[in-house]
């Protein structure tokens, strides 16, 4: 059913119907599309335009490619009650938010995306000056300012405080102007109605009255004494008193009582008779309390001098809001950016810590935060103070350790998160003997925050507790930015762990290679005594070694990734900076992009199969016909220079594996032998028989039986021994910077192993090198021929078909859902595994379950489980980056499962999603 577009105004045409003539969407493809863009989810109708309007045709470029600070000024302009309006680049592109539509008048919505000079011509060289000015670093501002602009039709006076100021882009220099307009041309009419009002004093207050009666602000006299009375029909509105209410009305006691300090300004005037201006929150008919500004001046009788006060009251609560909102923002910012910079870089752990505590503890308004260390005893009890901020140590040295009492076993067990708005009324509170609630002398606390911090094996470091001794001060975006810290920190935290278990080895190693030496220099007389301090610093001295393999492979992972970071991260930035400058030459850098992330992923793929961590979906294989179907991928790799020749054996055995894996392996070693005959030679690939006996099976950790022989030779450089000896390591290669990651062989060997086979080299210098891959006999005949290489056209869907995707992680499920919506298929998501039952117990259809395997509530497998007993012939396609053993046993899918590895492209998506859906139940 068709919806309303947000924008339309009564009696008027809707300026986003008006916007999207000529352009493929309308209105509600507009409503539809703001979930594409977090900083458009605030605003009505002028957000609505942005969505609608062609910013190709401008100087910005398409809203896609709009940068970050960009954004970010966007959605604190479309969050803003105030008039605002941001001018873009050098023309001054207009882009303002709802409460400037209303401020532009009948030159609403044509000024959006115009040039401001010509938008507003009649003030063309005012605006001159505001974005010279401005763009070139400077601020201006203006108060009461007149205006002559033609918003009705006609030329017309306004007046109107201007405050301009320069938005900073990407690096740092001015990129367009934030304008806040606040039109006081009701003010000033007012101050004028004022002075008017005072000759009408001298002629006849009555006279005043009636004029001032409907005036559209709020108007009032006092007496000598303060006392109010006259109040015209805007203020007794706002007060919610009558004319005969007026003699026993006191004004004083709407003041909030934090206010009345600031009442001075009054006092004086009523002493000296002079004018007066203030702001205090007055308390308003239906009790709240708004920002009221007054403005008043002595009322001067000619005859008895000083009668009173004559005023008015203008309402500025969602101006002072704003600003709040804005300073309020722009400190978390700061504080934001400053711990997270000091988080990345401190190994010092207590440093840490406390930077932590510190952050939270003024990003949240507590009165005190401290980290307690997850120090357990035997009775699981024992917490560590390891941090406090916001009050001195000894508040609370004099006090046990918290206990594993209902209100702290939560955040200590990892559990999840802890909020109350009154820990006194929490029902989990003081629950627990001998004591019941805090100890005599504790801090007051009545609001409680708790975020357990947990580290990226899963194991809680400890916990993060704020309190304040006033109820309800801690909201969920205290909790949203204490979580975010609590991430950030749990990794900075095993980082300095490493760190010090580094340090530690170390020295270490080093004690133990003083030890060394010193029991070298007395062996003979120290040989019997020192055996078994040796035996303790070899193995120490086997630690640290193993430390370093770790190291070589950590610092492997970071090279090659940064890498394709740099590659991503490189391309994507021109990519803005040609955007922004308007060029459309990027394709390149799109692909450069793409590529990294393509081999980012590949490199994920390459470290799991080394790790024998990646999901095989093994299937009887006939070796020989696989081997000659990979011929022509072959020639086509390795290239007219490199001759191929294959040998396959007679009565060869079949073998079970994953055929995507061994076709990668083959390929492998044919480039590694292809990399190693730089001018041409022959390659050789042959099958055979093979029975391992038990000498060979326990030497190299295998089972004694039939296996299935693939070997690669070829005619190229060959290797020394010292290269053999590193051939499978991790990231060990000896190709030029660039050309090859050094995950080649070792991925090779991880899926051999993982399939229950071996792997063994030969080499020789300046002969050759032959890698020989057993694979274990399958007793059973074989599939049919898996297909190779990947097809490029999408599988579409249909609307009929409705696909349930269930994944916890909000951006990945929003990617899925928008890519299975753009092949056609019809679309529900569910957050959650609960979420997903929840819906198929109220009867929603569906054709296919998309889950993620790894959840907090339950797994995949689970949740597949229990949908299949409300629909037993529900199909079902898992996706994961890692299994964790959910849907994988003993490194093998588990028999009808149906698997797609994050990250996958929309193409293999297509081709999944088709297949299983036309799969036969």
């Amino acid at each position: 059913m068709a919806r309303p577009c947000s924008g339309t105004r009564s009696g008027t045409q809707c300026a986003v119907t008006r916007f999207c003539v000529g352009v493929a969407w309308g209105p509600r493809a507009v409503i539809e599309k703001r979930a594409n863009y977090p900083f458009l989810s605030k605003g009505g109708e002028a957000t609505d335009i942005i969505l609608a309007f062609d910013w190709s045709a401008t100087s910005m470029g398409p809203l896609v490619t709009w940068p970050p600070s960009t954004r970010a000024s966007l959605a604190l302009m479309l969050g803003s009650p105030v008039p605002i309006v941001t001018l873009w680049g050098e023309d001054g592109i207009m882009i303002y938010n709802d409460a400037y539509s209303e401020f532009a008048g009948g030159r609403h919505p044509t000024l959006f995306g115009s040039k401001v000079r010509e938008g507003w011509p009649e003030v063309a060289d005012f605006n001159d000056n505001i974005m010279k000015t401005c763009l070139a670093g400077g601020t201006l501002s203006y108060r009461d300012l007149e205006l002559v602009l033609t918003r009705r039709g006609k030329p017309e006076s306004g007046w109107m405080d201007l405050d301009y100021s320069p938005i900073l882009g990407e690096s740092g220099k001015p990129v367009g102007v934030m304008a806040v307009v606040v039109e006081t041309t009701a003010k000033i009419h007012a101050e004028h109605e004022l002075r008017q009002s005072e000759i009408a004093l001298r002629e006849s207050e009555e006279r005043f009255r009636l004029v001032a009666e409907d005036a559209p602000v709020m108007l009032w006299m006092s007496d000598e004494k303060g006392a109010c009375i006259y109040l015209n029909k805007a203020q007794r509105e706002f007060w919610g008193v009558t004319p005969e209410d007026l003699p026993e009305f006191d004004w004083f006691v709407t003041i909030h009582p934090d206010d009345h300090s600031l009442l001075a300004p009054f006092e004086i005037a009523m002493r000296d008779h002079t004018p007066f201006l203030l702001e205090t929150r007055i308390r308003r008919a239906d009790g709240v309390f708004r920002a009221i500004r007054t403005n008043a001046r002595p009322r001067l009788d000619p005859r008895r001098g000083f009668v009173g006060m004559i005023g008015v009251n203008v309402d500025v609560t969602e101006a002072r809001d704003t600003e709040n909102a804005i300073r309020s923002e722009s400190r978390k910012l700061e504080v934001l950016n400053r711990s997270g910079a000091d988080i990345a870089s401190e190994l010092d752990l207590d440093r840490l810590v406390q930077i932590v505590t510190d952050a939270c503890t003024e990003l949240v308004g507590a009165a005190f935060g401290s980290f307690f260390y997850n120090v357990v005893n035997d009775k699981g009890e024992s917490y560590m103070l390891y941090a406090l901020s916001g009050v001195p140590r000894e508040a609370f040295s004099k006090f046990p350790m918290p206990r594993n009492t209902a209100v702290f076993a939560a955040t200590f067990s990892g559990e999840g998160i802890v909020r109350s708005d009154d820990i006194l009324k929490d029902p989990r509170y003081g629950r627990n003997d001998p004591h019941h609630g805090m100890p005599q002398g504790h801090l007051p606390v009545r609001s409680y925050l708790a975020v357990p911090v947990i580290s990226r094996s899963g194991e809680v470091i400890g916990g993060l507790f704020f309190g304040h001794p006033e109820p309800g001060k801690f909201e969920p975006e205290h909790e949203e930015l204490v979580v975010g810290i609590a991430g950030q920190a749990a990794t900075a935290i095993d980082n300095a762990r490493l760190f010090r278990a580094a340090e530690r080895e170390l020295a270490e190693r080093r004690q133990a290679e003083a030890a060394l030496q010193a029991l070298n220099a007395t062996l003979e007389q120290r040989v019997l005594e020192e055996i078994e301090e040796r035996s303790k610093a070899q193995e120490q001295l086997r630690q640290v070694q193993k430390m370093e393999a770790v190291g070589q492979l950590t610092g492997g992972i970071a090279h090659d990734f940064n890498n394709m970071l740099a590659v991503i991260m490189g391309g994507l930035t021109l990519l803005q900076h040609k955007l922004a400058k308007g060029e459309t030459d990027v394709d390149r850098f799109v692909e450069g992009a793409l590529d990294g992330a393509q081999r980012a992923a590949a490199l994920t793929q390459r470290l799991l199969a080394f790790s024998r961590q990646q999901p095989l979906a093994p299937e009887p294989l006939n070796p020989n016909r696989f081997i000659a179907s990979l011929s022509e991928l072959l020639t086509r790799t390795l290239g007219e220079q490199i001759g191929i020749e294959t040998v396959l054996g007679a009565g060869l055995w079949q073998v079970r594996v994953d055929p995507g894996q061994l076709e990668n392996a083959v390929v492998n070693l044919s480039v590694n032998a292809r990399d190693a005959m730089s001018s041409g030679g022959k390659l050789t690939i042959e099958t055979s028989n093979a029975f391992v006996d038990e000498t060979f099976a326990k030497e190299f950790a295998i089972t004694p039986g039939q296996y299935v022989l693939i070997a690669v030779a070829d005619t190229g450089t060959g290797m020394t021994p010292q290269v053999i000896a590193k051939a499978f390591d991790p990231f060990f290669t000896t190709k030029e910077v660039g050309k090859g990651t050094g995950l080649g062989l070792s991925q090779v060997y991880g899926f051999v192993r993982q399939s229950g086979g071996h792997v063994r080299l030969y080499s020789e210098l300046g002969v050759g090198t032959t890698v020989k891959i057993y694979l274990p006999r399958h007793y059973g005949e074989a599939a049919r021929m898996p297909a190779l290489g990947k097809s490029s056209n999408f599988h579409g869907g249909l609307p009929s078909e409705i696909v349930m995707v269930v994944e916890d992680e909000e951006r990945v499920r929003a990617v899925s859902v928008e890519a299975l919506k753009e092949l056609g298929y019809s679309v529900v998501e569910a957050p959650s595994p609960l979420a997903a039952l929840r819906m198929l117990d109220e009867g929603q259809p569906v054709s296919l379950l998309f889950t993620d395997v790894v959840m907090p509530e339950m797994s995949g497998r689970e949740l597949s489980d229990l949908a299949r007993q409300r629909l037993p012939s529900l199909k079902v396609l898992y996706t994961t980056g890692y299994t964790r053993n959910a849907i994988v046993h003993n490194g093998m899918l588990d028999p009808g499962t149906n698997l797609l590895t994050k990250p996958f492209s929309i193409e293999d998506l297509a081709r999944k999603v088709r297949t299983i859906l036309d799969a036969r139940p």
